[in-house]
């Protein structure tokens, strides 16, 4: 496995390979990595013949009152997990290689999906997610991207500008990886405290009771109160809980697919996760 910093050294690893025509499969993260970033290397694996993971903490993704400084930054032991799973080229680039001295000046803005759920939460946060997604397509050139379904408004926000943009390439959503308990997997689980940690999985359970409830005829209003009441009984601090069709549209009844979304906090952590709900009339 090969590990590059800069674009220029990246895009002669990969010379030979576009040579060939071989298909290359993309994984961009943040590092810290978990079973969740091991999962989507190695459905990538199974679908390309070389597999690229970039590694780089994204500052203009975090708010001002974010954790961009205190990030765990895990490169060495991040690439003991990826070598294990397959990947082929680690590219960890630094700030000043992505984005040089000067200050940013090109956005990139999915407005009609970013102004609600998370958007609402973390403004800027989606356009900062574009721009540096949008680069590492451009430096990468890859025929598969591989995104997790947990950050579903941020698979749907960079479909869309791939759709919007004609980047050449597919993007797959890879199904959430869980914890034994049913907690989502995500590198903030690790701020959690110990009494947090064992709280963490009502999230989970509060949407799979929802999930049985709208099968049973439960309004779709009355389930997100329950899921709302559970979390708060919890001890949560509940930032939205919400349906959305899969394409984000909001929905008033359960009279199609939809999709459950919770954002809640336990203490300075802040949570999510979804279920997809299958409609059988």
């Amino acid at each position: 496995m090969k590990t590059e910093t800069t674009i220029q050294g990246l895009s002669a690893s990969l010379t030979p390979a576009r040579s060939a025509r071989k298909i290359i499969g993309f994984v961009p993260t943040m590092g810290n990595l978990h079973e969740g970033h091991l999962n989507l290397v190695r459905e990538a694996r199974k679908l390309c013949d070389v597999v690229v993971v970039s590694i780089f903490v994204n500052p203009i993704q975090f708010g001002p009152n974010e954790d961009f400084e205190n990030y765990p930054r895990t490169l060495e032991h991040d690439s003991h997990l990826l070598a294990d799973v397959g990947c082929d080229i680690v590219f960890a680039p630094s700030v000043e290689q992505m984005y040089g001295n000067k200050p940013r000046f090109t956005n990139i803005s999915v407005s009609d999906i970013t102004n609600d759920l998370c958007g609402l939460q973390r403004p800027g946060h989606f356009d900062g997610v574009a721009v540096v997604v949008t680069k590492l397509f451009n430096i990468v050139q890859p025929n598969f991207a591989f995104f997790g379904q947990k950050d579903y408004q941020q698979l749907a926000v960079i479909r869309q500008f791939v759709r919007d943009l004609n980047i050449p390439l597919e993007v797959i959503g890879v199904p959430i990886t869980r914890a034994e308990d049913g907690l989502a997997l995500s590198s903030r689980n690790g701020y959690l405290t110990e009494e947090q940690r064992k709280i963490a999985p009502s999230i989970f359970q509060s949407l799979k009771a929802a999930e049985q409830e709208l099968h049973n005829g439960v309004s779709l209003v009355e389930v997100l109160e329950n899921i709302q009441h559970t979390l708060t009984q919890a001890g949560f601090i509940v930032d939205y809980v919400e349906a959305r069709t899969p394409e984000l549209q909001k929905i008033e009844a359960f009279n199609q697919n939809v999709i459950l979304f919770v954002a809640a906090k336990l203490g300075t952590t802040r949570l999510i996760d979804n279920v997809q709900v299958k409609y059988t009339a």
